[in-house]
C-alpha cells in the first residue's frame, strides 16, 4: 500500500514536471509567434526565466526521490536550449578583441535626467564616455532641448554627432535619437514606420574605406503609466486581493500586447531595411522594448548576429527599473563583423537603462 502510495506521488509530481516542461518551451518558443495574431501569447516570453526555474526545482528532488525521472527536466532543458541560450548566454573566459576592433556602445540616456541622484547627469555620462573611449554611441532619448549646450559636449569627444528627433508634431513627449562617433557621416535615412514618439534612424558612416549602416533604433515603449507599474509592484508583493490581481494582470497584459503590436510591425519594417541593404557592413541596435524572447528581437535578429547572445555572459539586465529588470536593449551586426566581449555595464547607473557596450571587429573580405 505505502509502496503503491509512494508511485502514485511520484507519478503525480513526475506529471507537474512534464506540465512545466510543456510550458517552457511554449513560452521559450513563443518569439516565433506574430503578435498580431497571437497578443496575449506574445507576452509569454516574459516568464520564461520563471518556466526555466520551475523545471529546474525538480532536478534536486528527483535526485534524491528517482533518478531515472531525472531524464524529465534534463530533456526539458535540452529541447529549450536555444532559448535558454538567448536568454542566457555563458561565454565564461571570452576572447579579448582583436587590435582594430570598433568599440560600439548602445545606451538610452533617459534625457539625462533618468536617476535623479545625479544633478549633473550630462557630466557623469560625458566622463563616462571620456573613460570608455567607444568608436560609435548610439543613444536613445537623446533630448537635446532639454540641454541646450549637449551638441557642444558632444563635439568635446566625438568628432561628428547627430541627432534627430522622431517625436510626431502635436505628441506631448519628445524622443531623439543620436549617433556620436569619430568616424565621419556620410548621409542618414528616417525609418518610415507609425509612431507619435518613437523611431529609427539609419546612419551611413565612412570606416576605413567601407561604407557601414548604423541603425540605432527606440522602438514603441510599454505605455505603461506610473499608476500601472505602481499595481505590478504590489502583485509582485502579494499585498493586493485575488480579485484585483485578475484585474490588474488583465489590463497588464493588454496593454503590453497592444504596444508588442505596434513593435512588431516596426520590427518588420526594420528587418525589411536590413534585408534591402544587405550589400552593406551593418550595425543594428537601440532601445527594442522587448525581451530577449520577443518577437521584435526574433524578427529584427534575422540573418543578423545578436551580439550579447554570441559573445555576452549572464542575464545581461539593462532596464534597471525596480521590479522590471529585464534585457531590453539589444545590439546586432551582419556577417560582415564578429563581436566580442559584449556587455552591460551596470556600473553607471545615471539612466533608468543601462549601456550595452561590445567590440565589433570587421571581417577581411574573401
Amino acid at each position: 500500500m505505502i509502496k503503491q502510495l509512494k508511485n502514485f506521488t511520484l507519478n503525480l509530481i513526475a506529471g507537474a514536471n512534464v506540465a512545466v516542461v510543456v510550458l517552457m518551451l511554449l513560452v521559450g518558443y513563443s518569439d516565433h509567434l506574430h503578435p498580431g495574431s497571437h497578443p496575449w501569447m506574445s507576452c509569454a516570453g516574459m516568464v520564461f526565466p520563471f518556466a526555466v526555474l520551475a523545471n529546474l526545482l525538480f532536478v534536486p528532488f528527483w535526485v534524491f526521490f528517482s533518478a531515472k525521472r531525472l531524464l524529465i527536466p534534463i530533456i526539458g532543458f535540452a529541447l529549450a536550449y536555444v532559448p535558454i541560450h538567448i536568454y542566457l548566454p555563458l561565454h565564461f573566459g571570452q576572447e579579448e578583441a582583436p587590435p582594430g576592433a570598433l568599440r560600439i556602445v548602445s545606451y538610452n540616456v533617459a534625457g539625462y535626467g533618468g536617476n535623479f541622484k545625479y544633478e549633473h547627469a550630462l557630466d557623469t555620462i560625458m566622463g563616462y564616455f571620456k573613460r570608455v573611449q567607444p568608436d560609435i554611441v548610439c543613444t536613445q532619448e537623446d533630448m537635446t532641448s532639454k540641454w541646450h549646450n549637449t551638441q557642444k559636449r558632444y563635439a568635446e569627444v566625438f568628432a561628428y554627432n547627430d541627432t534627430v528627433h522622431v517625436s510626431k508634431p502635436g505628441s506631448h513627449l519628445t524622443n531623439s535619437v543620436g549617433l556620436h562617433t569619430r568616424f565621419p557621416i556620410l548621409r542618414r535615412e528616417r525609418i518610415d514606420y507609425e509612431s507619435k514618439t518613437n523611431g529609427s534612424v539609419a546612419w551611413f558612416l565612412l570606416i576605413e574605406g567601407d561604407t557601414v549602416i548604423v541603425l540605432n533604433n527606440h522602438l514603441e515603449n510599454t505605455h505603461l503609466s506610473n499608476k500601472d507599474r505602481e499595481s505590478y509592484q504590489k502583485m509582485l508583493k502579494g499585498g493586493v486581493s485575488r480579485d484585483t490581481v485578475k484585474r490588474e494582470t488583465t489590463l497588464l497584459i493588454d496593454k503590453l500586447g497592444e504596444a508588442m503590436v505596434y513593435r512588431s510591425r516596426h520590427a518588420d519594417i526594420i528587418h525589411q531595411y536590413v534585408e534591402d541593404h544587405r550589400r552593406y557592413p551593418i550595425i543594428v541596435c537601440g532601445d527594442f522594448n522587448d525581451t530577449p524572447i520577443s518577437y521584435t528581437r526574433h524578427a529584427i535578429a534575422q540573418g543578423l548576429t545578436d551580439c550579447f547572445v554570441a559573445s555576452g555572459c549572464g542575464l545581461g539586465l539593462s532596464f534597471n527599473r525596480k521590479g522590471f529588470n529585464f534585457r531590453i536593449d539589444h545590439l546586432m551586426c551582419s556577417e560582415h563583423f564578429t563581436p566580442y566581449q559584449c556587455e552591460i555595464d551596470a556600473k553607471i547607473d545615471v539612466s533608468d537603462h543601462y549601456p550595452l557596450l561590445c567590440w565589433l571587429k570587421m571581417r577581411e573580405k574573401p
